[in-house]
This record gives C-alpha cells, structure tokens and sequence, in this order.
C-alpha cells in the first residue's frame, strides 16, 4: 500500500473520545493504537475513506499540545464526502460545532464547516459540478461584480 505524501497528524485531550468521534462522524475505520501504561493514546492511526488520519494525547513536556490549550488551531482539514448534508448532520450529533451550515458554492461544491470536540475544524464538501479552472474563475469574478 502506497503511503500518503501528507498524513494529518492530530492532538486531542482524549484520544478514547477523539476515535469513537471520528468513528461515529466520519466512519473512520481503526489501525493501529499504542497507548502508554496510564492508558494515554500515544500513537493511534485511523482510515476517513482512503486517507489515513494520525492522532495522540498532548504531551507538554515535548512541546505536543492540543488546539484547545493554544487558543485555537488556524489549520482546517478537508474531507471530501459523498453527502456533506448527512455528514454534518452526524458529526453534529456526535458533539461537532456547525461554524458553517452546508452551501452550495461557486467552485461546485456543497461544503460545509464545523469544529470537533477537540478544537480540530474541518471543511466538509460534496462535489455537485465538475468544473473547469476557468469556469470556477469566471463565477468568481461575476460573484463579485454582483456585489
């Protein structure tokens, strides 16, 4: 199995939670998991679709913490999804915050915006129109002479 070239690598203040989170909101699928004698997860790894999600427990003593303890992170992550309408709805029952209702966009997509339980957000989207560079420019700009 070829390895992804970027693999997001998460810090979460409960990695117990943080999985069965991803499980139930995204259908993530388990692989491996180390987790330490105090039953901290130090290591877990987990499958959104065909990519491949890292994760553990903040460590601050080696400079690892979590988006909560920082204020905040300004990275987002991007899932695409069959539905992203049925996707928020269950990250939202499983304890998400909706920053963004699902939209339909310019670009084509039906994408939305939420944050996790653990400070992580995520860009949630549907491809609705397969659209060419010049076409997602075009809306673009017309976008933008309407307003």
């Amino acid at each position: 199995m070829a390895t992804p070239s970027v693999t997001p690598y998460l810090t979460v203040a409960d990695g117990r939670a943080a999985l069965a989170f991803y499980a139930e909101a995204f259908g993530a699928r388990p692989g491996l998991r180390l987790d330490d004698p105090a039953g901290k997860v130090v290591h877990a790894e987990m499958r959104i679709g065909e990519a491949i999600v890292m994760l553990a427990e903040p460590y601050p003593e080696m400079g690892i913490s979590d988006p909560r303890a920082l204020g905040g992170s300004p990275v987002t992550i991007a899932l695409m999804v069959e539905d992203v309408d049925a996707t928020v709805a269950r990250a939202a029952a499983a304890g998400a915050r909706v920053l963004r209702p699902p939209t339909d966009e310019f670009y084509g997509h039906r994408a939305a915006r939420i944050e996790d339980p653990f400070g992580h957000a995520w860009y949630l989207a549907s491809v609705r129109e397969t659209l060419n560079d010049a076409e997602i420019e075009r809306r673009w700009r017309a976008m933008f002479a309407q307003a």
